[in-house]
């Protein structure tokens, strides 16, 4: 691992932010700060100070515009001074970033699926994933069109670059980051599989499907794995290979997580 990294976790635990929010330090001399994270004074404040610890800040990176990473933009600005900063799409940015431009010691890497918006950023052979590739468990896609394709993609890109480590926007840095991105891409594979089959059975509601096809979910995770099932019926309509008849009613919004 080349990078010279920091993590610093947010006090934000939940279902979708495991042990909370991760902002990464990059580098020294100065640093670049990945995903600020929520607007937490006391997180604010940490990074600030491991910030100034390194020689300042150079710029801020975001991978996707959720609030959990994005929140805290503003604050620590203020604790910092002016620096740019790079998104995609988020309204946030001062410097827009696209597929392979480089933004200070990051390699900026389009990673669309749990947002289409989303970024990850290569430093050395440290990739930073934001919410593409979690320390644990798995991420929901948004239903946008073509998102579950695109992060199949995404997860094979990912794959290609062969970084070393993990560095995800919730959970543990990840030390075997290729097995963990072929775990990624194999869960994904697993599940359209088994939604097929659930469908080959004659299953066409929601709950329907989520019963047989992916029983596994925890139940304060159902309706996270709704719109990432919508995402994959979307993906086998693109294809031709949705059967009729299938009912989306039911499938929820759970918002910017």
């Amino acid at each position: 691992m080349e990078a010279d990294l920091a993590q610093i976790r947010a006090d934000n635990p939940g279902p979708f932010t495991l042990e909370g929010t991760n902002t990464w330090l990059v580098g020294r001399g100065p640093c670049w700060v990945v995903d600020p994270g929520p607007a937490q004074d006391a997180h604010l404040d940490r990074v600030a100070a491991d910030a100034a610890a390194r020689g300042g800040v150079g710029g801020i990176a975001v991978t996707h515009g959720h609030p959990d990473h994005t929140g805290g933009v503003a604050g620590l600005l203020e604790r910092i001074g002016s620096v740019p900063v790079g998104a995609a799409a988020w309204d946030g940015a001062t410097v827009r970033l696209a597929d392979g431009d480089g933004f200070g010691p990051l390699t900026a890497v389009a990673t669309p699926g749990h947002a289409p918006d989303h970024l990850a950023f290569l430093a050395g052979t440290a990739l930073f994933t934001g919410d593409a590739v979690l320390g644990h468990g798995s991420v929901y896609v948004a239903p946008d069109p073509g998102a579950m394709a695109a992060y199949l993609a995404a997860l094979d890109r990912m794959i290609a670059l062969r970084p070393e480590v993990i560095c995800p926007g919730h959970g543990p840095l990840v030390l075997d980051a290729a097995a963990k991105l072929e775990e990624y891409r194999d869960h994904r594979l697993d599940r359209e599989r088994r939604l097929i089959a659930a469908l080959d059975a004659g299953e066409r509601t929601v709950e329907g499907i989520l019963h047989r096809a992916w029983p596994d979910v925890p139940q304060i995770l159902h309706r996270a794995a709704a719109v990432t099932l919508a995402a994959h019926l979307d993906k086998l309509e693109d294809e031709g290979r949705l059967p009729d008849g299938v009912d989306r009613t039911g499938i929820p919004d759970i918002g910017a997580a």
